[in-house]
């Protein structure tokens, strides 16, 4: 999909299609009115007899209105304007996507960027706009030998109105950086749909070097399992020693900036399959846990997006890439091993695995001196228990790390919620035997699982994302999101600022 920015009257718009929305109570919108004293008053007609009301989720196409030069114009219902906010937006895109799909329009002219959204500007409008009709194209039917018939004529450019022409430069900057983030949550989806027999840790490090190829200022470095045993990797190692799939741990490089800036550090957690060892899982749904690797994917999606807007900063990407599996070599229960940090743990529980090759990933991005660290994982379904599919669970040892990510998560719809990590939460991972447990019990699980994480990230500003309840859809929808990309592209470009 292409997007666009322009200035102008809707009534002098030549388009296939004009898209304006309708307040509930039958009002008219700034834009909508303007092409009704065009028509004389036809629109005003139409919602008077009831043909539209207003009401959020409603939509009206209506071809060949006298007076105007456009093929169709568009109407959108958009609720209460005093209830207008994020979701409300959000909601108008994705009604007039279903609308403009098969509707006959290549390109329509979209006027809902310049509605009123609390506390958003148009910048905002049009970003979340690009991005939400980027996000709304992805279909994952490529292992599917019939695809369905494709529309006589697809829509292929979307092009957002301004009040004015001053603010064309910063619609341009909007509709790109939507672009990119929606575009980079569409690979991370892609990766994530793909089921375990074709997405392995191998194939995640080609995906790495092709998109290396693609993008001059990335890099991709690859690690075998030779390598990570010669760096010490116990732990990331011991949770692949089940699987006849090795271990990769991938590195992409992002330089953007000058060679000796601290680059921002990715890390995800990419378990391409987890069965939970020998701690298996039950068998309902277990399907699922192809997507045990949108952390991982995360970090793909968001390193697309920093390199397709050119950021002026260097950021790295990581990715503990590992299968977990029950065979005869696979690690049990009351095992201890050794990370690559020399500290020894007791696994109490093999399912508890990402954590494991997490913190080896996290010792191993000491080595970039980073000016911040952000691991990004679907680590614990006590995160789902505590702020259901809506929120990411986050935590950190810099609280001014946290809140960069807490506002970067407000700004691009993406959002998450800091959970506490005290010391008294450590208390939990004592271990007989080891320096440490895997696990701390039921209580609290999330936070001691970011507690486990942080015993391995004194030596730089860390943060952790828990992105167990978000990553994914189950029943009719289900799928990958593609979250948190959109978060992490905003964190950089702040940075970028």
């Amino acid at each position: 999909m292409e997007y666009a920015v322009k200035s102008g009257s809707p009534e002098k718009q030549r388009s296939a299609c004009v898209v304006v929305g309708v307040l509930e109570h039958r009002r008219l919108s700034s834009a909508a009115t303007q092409l009704d004293q065009a028509c004389d008053g036809y629109l005003s007609q139409l919602v008077r007899r009831g043909d539209m009301d207003g009401r959020q989720g409603q939509s009206l196409m209506l071809h060949r209105i006298a007076g105007l030069v456009c093929d169709r114009v568009l109407l959108i219902g958009l609720g209460r304007e005093r209830e207008c906010d994020d979701r409300a937006f959000s909601k108008a895109i994705e009604t007039m996507d279903a609308a403009l799909r098969n509707s006959g329009a290549s390109e329509a002219t979209c006027y809902l960027s310049e509605i009123g959204v609390k506390g958003r500007d148009v910048f905002w409008r049009i970003r979340t706009g690009a991005r939400t009709m980027e996000t709304l194209q992805y279909r994952f039917d490529r292992l599917k030998t019939g695809k369905g018939d494709a529309p006589g004529v697809a829509l292929r450019r979307i092009t957002f109105s301004v009040p004015s022409r001053r603010e064309l430069g910063d619609g341009d900057k909007a509709a790109r950086e939507g672009h990119a983030m929606g575009r980079g949550m569409n690979l991370a989806r892609d990766l994530g749909n793909l089921p375990g027999n074709y997405c392995t840790p191998r194939y995640l490090g080609e995906q790495a070097g092709d998109l290396a190829a693609r993008h001059p200022r990335l890099e991709a470095q690859l690690l075998d399992e030779t390598a990570m045993e010669e760096l010490g990797m116990g732990a990331l190692l011991a949770v692949s020693r089940g699987s006849q799939e090795e271990a990769r741990l991938i590195v992409v490089h992002y330089r953007g900036g000058d060679n000796d800036t601290a680059p921002y550090t990715l890390v995800g957690k990419g378990i391409t399959f987890d069965t939970g060892g020998i701690s298996i899982k039950p068998s309902a749904s277990m399907d699922e846990m192809k997507f045990d690797m949108c952390g991982a994917a995360s970090v793909f999606g968001t390193m697309q997006a920093v390199a397709e807007l050119e950021l002026p900063i260097n950021v790295v990407g990581i990715i503990a890439a590992a299968e977990n599996m029950p065979d005869g070599r696979a690690i049990k229960p009351g095992d201890i091993i050794t990370s690559m940090s020399s500290q020894t743990i007791e696994v109490l529980n093999t399912d508890a695995e990402g954590r494991l090759v997490l913190c080896d990933a996290l010792t191993y991005a000491e080595r970039f001196r980073p000016a911040a660290v952000v691991d990004i994982a679907t680590l614990t379904g006590a995160a789902i228990v505590a702020l259901g599919h809506h929120t990411h669970g986050l935590m950190g040892n810099s609280s001014t790390l946290v809140n960069e990510l807490l506002s970067a998560g407000k700004a691009a719809g993406d959002r998450a919620w800091e959970l506490p990590m005290g010391d008294e939460y450590q208390e939990q991972l004592k271990s007989n035997f080891a320096d440490m447990a895997n696990i701390g019990g039921q209580p609290a699980g999330s936070i001691t699982a970011g507690c486990f994480l942080s015993r391995y990230t004194r030596r730089y500003r860390w943060a952790h994302l828990d992105i167990a309840g978000t990553a994914w859809k189950s029943g009719d929808q289900k799928g990958a999101t593609g979250r948190p990309v959109a978060l992490l592209s905003q964190w950089l470009l702040d940075r970028a600022c």
